[in-house]
């Protein structure tokens, strides 16, 4: 049976990978958080062989709550404790060879086997905290506090809006269309991941976001509240194993 994320794929930038894809998971509830910060604040972040993309002259810092499902290797069954959980993440915008991507500055995750398998099989930098997220009357609240550190995190948000798609050459598309991840080794090995589903179905959101500790854990300052919000139900999505990329 074809997975549902193959329902479109004329929208990817470069074709899927014909190899056969390794990992399932459900992306859902999203708020898409983004500050635009210089590409150059941002060089000391990223590995030397990857390239900060910028739309409008300007890179951008994306912070992103929402929840997961159906995670999983394939061919097994979603687990219970296991399969579900929420995530936090920090991200910029990079290439490589032309395939644009996401560099992670860190996910928190609620799900310590998870934490687990994503450090040591996809060298993402992982941390586990403890999560509350609630959906009420189409309104979300999402708090997170890593264990062990003082970062903390908080965002009630919701959708204004009707769904529509980012159109290629606008920055909505810029921020989400993306279809692989970067990550580093510890030996410094570079490896791109790709992923695979439908365009994300946004909506215009308004949200309450303190990202103050996340972002300076990075040493990133961000003043105000994020001026870019958007929203997504969320996407059904299919994972291929890291390729490693060639030195240069």
């Amino acid at each position: 049976m074809t997975h549902p994320a193959f329902r479109r794929i004329d929208h990817r930038p470069w074709p899927h990978p014909t190899s056969r894809w390794t990992w399932r998971q459900n992306w859902y509830d999203l708020l898409f958080a983004h500050w635009p910060v210089p590409a150059a604040a941002l060089r000391h972040l990223v590995p030397a062989g990857l390239n900060i993309q910028e739309f409008g002259d300007t890179s951008y810092v994306g912070v992103v709550p929402f929840r997961m499902t159906g995670v999983m290797r394939r061919p097994f069954p979603d687990l219970p404790g296991i399969s579900a959980f929420p995530e936090l993440n920090v991200r910029l915008y990079v290439e490589h060879d032309g395939k644009p991507g996401v560099w992670f500055l860190s996910l928190d995750a609620s799900n310590p086997l998870a934490v687990w398998a994503a450090r040591r099989y996809f060298h993402l930098p992982y941390w586990r905290s403890h999560i509350q997220f609630v959906a009420a009357d189409d309104r979300f609240r999402f708090h997170a506090e890593r264990r062990g550190s003082p970062v903390r995190f908080s965002a009630s948000y919701r959708p204004t809006s009707e769904s529509f798609e980012g159109k290629p050459g606008t920055l909505e598309a810029f921020l989400v269309e993306r279809y692989c991840l970067y990550a580093q080794s510890w030996r410094g090995d570079l490896y791109r991941c790709d992923v695979h589903h439908v365009p994300w179905p946004l909506q215009t959101a308004e949200a309450e976001v303190d990202a103050g500790d996340l972002l300076q854990s990075h040493g990133i300052t961000c003043t105000g509240p994020p001026p870019l919000l958007h929203f997504s139900r969320g996407v059904e999505v299919v994972v291929w194993s890291l390729e490693k990329l060639a030195a240069k």
